[in-house]
């Protein structure tokens, strides 16, 4: 049996942490726990998983790290190490790194970049770059989600600071509806976030594909899918990320919770089984967990 592991699984639990964002989207706003996540998991054949931080308000991201810990030294979880919350950008970043650094599970950092509130080219000013960098000396990675008109930002920062290595997550936000042709987004929609064009996103992946330093996360893209949709929706984004970052720079996400919002996490895995089916079993191999293994150190 293929071995999978995740490397996107979110937690949350709304006792403990808050998290304004899910008070936007309902369907989500509950708590998810790890019994939750074993039971969604159960018959798609993951093995082990990187969790990766949920956004949650500043006041709890110490919190979080420290719930998400106690999961990581459960010899019964499969948790066994986990991206977290902090800007780069901020003060005080330096210090937070050498407070958790005895920390063995933190394999890396996030600060999400797409939000309506985070400034367009935020990730290019100095400050933001410092701390990029203070990663890489301490060999921790940066997970990049943003706007995926905002690609070229992505590869200007990853060209910047090639000490670090970066992870693209869900296909640099890519709508699988316009890179396989079905859908045009018009410049007028109300919700901008999402907005690209296939030629700006392609062009966007390819470049960043060039770059050694950057692997590219195979998640997020199934929670946009719609009604009837198949792998067939799906394929045109994730061929265009194995071809540009080789078999060696991808890694699978469930994104789960997430990802129910347009499929469960056993259908996602499924599909993309499906998608890559006719490549060699070492490319699956490596994209479902040999890769991963290697870099986040497993």
């Amino acid at each position: 049996m293929l071995d999978i592991i995740d490397t996107h699984q979110h937690l949350w639990n709304l006792d403990r942490l808050k998290l304004p964002w899910v008070n936007g989207v309902p369907e989500l706003n509950r708590s998810y726990k790890f019994n939750d996540y074993l039971k969604a998991a159960e018959i798609s054949g993951v093995t082990r998983t990187v969790y990766m931080e949920v956004d949650a308000h500043p006041d709890h991201k110490q919190k979080e790290i420290d719930d998400m810990t106690l999961h990581c030294q459960e010899d019964s979880d499969l948790m066994l190490g986990m991206v977290v919350s902090t800007d780069p950008g901020k003060p005080g970043f330096t210090e937070f790194l050498g407070a958790n650094s005895g920390n063995p599970f933190i394999k890396g950092v996030r600060q999400v970049l797409h939000n309506p509130e985070q400034a367009s080219r935020y990730c290019l000013t100095p400050e933001f770059v410092q701390g990029i960098r203070a990663l890489g000396k301490r060999d921790l990675l940066f997970d990049i989600c943003i706007r995926p008109a905002e690609l070229h930002d992505a590869v200007e920062l990853c060209r910047q600071v090639p000490e670090t290595t970066f992870v693209l997550d869900h296909c640099g936000n890519a709508d699988p509806y316009v890179v396989n042709g079905h859908r045009k987004i018009s410049s007028s929609s109300s919700d901008t976030t999402y907005v690209h064009s296939k030629e700006s996103w392609q062009k966007g992946i390819y470049k960043l594909g060039e770059l050694e330093n950057v692997y590219c996360k195979i998640s997020g893209i199934v929670a946009r899918a719609e009604t009837d949709w198949n792998a067939q929706t799906l394929a045109p984004t994730v061929n265009t990320c194995l071809e540009a970052f080789g078999e060696d720079r991808v890694v699978f996400g469930g994104d789960w919770p997430v990802c129910t919002l347009g499929a469960s996490l056993s259908q996602w895995i499924a599909t993309l089984k499906e998608i890559v089916s006719t490549r060699p079993t070492v490319v699956q191999d490596k994209m479902f967990s040999i890769n991963a293994e290697r870099l986040y150190q497993l």
